[in-house]
């Protein structure tokens, strides 16, 4: 498995598995098995997926050793703030029945970022975490982060597909020596796009499905990427996209689809703010 190293010297997977949308807990549990057999080493959740324990149990019955796991956990909104962060890690510490985290991210840019991060940066020195970064902070909310904090985000999880290629996000993320990671890196099936003409035309050229295409795509841009899926076979193929190599033409062919406008409802939208601040797990 090919791996990126963060601004702290850690090695993350440039492949993994995420498990957002898959809140059946045997479900879940079958599929992070049948990643973890299939050779995944990242195992992407979050509080707010109602699943960690799930991902625990089938990270222990894979019999594949910690310290070859790569795990990424998140803390949700409802917990924002320094002393309500350090306890929602502890419970998804239980959940997962680990001894550490390797990767734990501030969900979403809303509430007490500040006093989450401090206690972030707190966890991070006791060693009970091994890296820390955030998810969905466009690009002014994760420079401020930086600005006014000592540690740097070692990842940003963000919005990333052939059709929302996110290139200045990520010149300013390199700028910052900021990993960049894509969530719903098929679009999650938006605008048609297993039938895309420019993606199928590729896939055929090289003898594989447009997903894996798209995947190869990603990973060709140095961005971590956790496809999800709840079949065994669509997991193993997911798996299968380091055995070819897209050409520059065919790089440049996907740059054709960027319409540089996200497919998902906008964190700046006051709505989607007060939406978030309202949803609540039972976590």
């Amino acid at each position: 498995m090919q791996k990126v190293t963060l601004n702290n010297g850690v090695e993350m997977p440039l492949l993994g598995f995420g498990v957002w949308q898959i809140p059946d807990a045997e479900e879940c549990e079958q599929a992070v098995y049948d990643a973890l057999i299939a050779g995944y080493r990242l195992i992407d959740t979050a509080a707010a997926y109602e699943n960690e324990e799930a991902v625990g149990r089938a990270i222990i019955r894979s019999g594949v050793p910690r310290e070859e796991i790569f795990v990424t956990t998140k803390l949700w909104v409802q917990d924002a703030g320094f002393e309500r962060a350090k306890i929602a890690f502890d419970k998804s510490l239980d959940r997962l029945q680990l001894d550490y985290i390797d990767l734990y991210l501030i969900h979403q840019p809303f509430g007490d970022i500040y006093g989450s991060w401090r206690a972030m940066e707190e966890l991070y020195a006791q060693g009970k975490v091994k890296a820390i970064g955030v998810s969905n902070f466009q690009m002014d909310r994760l420079v401020d982060l930086i600005c006014h904090n000592d540690i740097v985000p070692v990842v940003n999880q963000i919005e990333t597909h052939p059709f929302y290629h996110q290139l200045e996000s990520e010149k300013i993320m390199k700028e910052y020596n900021i990993q960049m990671e894509s969530w719903g890196p098929l679009a999650q099936g938006k605008n048609n796009i297993f039938q895309n003409e420019i993606l199928v035309t590729l896939a055929n050229k090289h003898q594989k499905s447009v997903a894996q295409v798209i995947l190869r795509w990603l990973t060709q841009r140095g961005i971590v990427v956790i496809p999800k899926s709840v079949h065994k076979e669509r997991i193993i193929e997911n798996f299968r996209i380091f055995d070819f190599e897209l050409s520059q033409d065919d790089m440049d062919a996907i740059s054709t689809l960027d319409t540089n406008t996200s497919l998902f409802p906008s964190k700046n939208n006051p709505n989607i703010v007060k939406q978030f601040a309202n949803w609540k797990f039972d976590i």
